[in-house]
């Protein structure tokens, strides 16, 4: 359960990254997936970018995680590595821009991430020392 709401968590804080570009331009991530979604219909070639469609696979990769009964851990490392891509290219951008609202949008997906990395790793060693421990005895 706790490995659903860290993944749950993850999707959220991936819709409020923030970027800016140009002279007054900026938006979040849901912003953008909205447009994404309403000129995929009509103008599909202006939006197919694999900055576009590789974090939207990872988005959509943890949604259907959500929903798994017992989550696959290589699917979630494999939607987190989707929107890394983005979020790590942001966060690189934000540290050179030197745009604080940046970076302090990229912290919270990086911080979840990490936590279900370290999560599944805590999870796995303690299954082995209760697994050990059943031999003994």
């Amino acid at each position: 359960m706790y490995l659903k709401i860290l993944i749950g968590s993850i999707v959220i804080s991936s819709l409020f990254g923030y970027l800016e570009w140009g002279q007054g331009y900026h938006a979040f991530l849901y912003q953008v997936e909205i447009e994404f979604f309403s000129k995929i219909l009509t103008d599909s070639k202006s939006v197919l970018h694999p900055f576009t469609v590789i974090p939207l696979a990872g988005q959509l990769i943890l949604i259907f995680v959500l929903f798994q009964k017992h989550p696959n851990f290589w699917l979630v490392l494999s939607g987190i590595g989707c929107l890394a891509v983005l979020f790590l290219f942001m966060s690189f951008i934000g540290i050179f821009a030197g745009s604080w609202k940046i970076i302090v949008s990229v912290l919270p997906f990086i911080i979840l991430s990490l936590a279900v990395i370290f999560y599944r790793k805590s999870f796995l060693s303690n299954r082995l020392r209760t697994s050990r421990l059943r031999e003994k005895i």
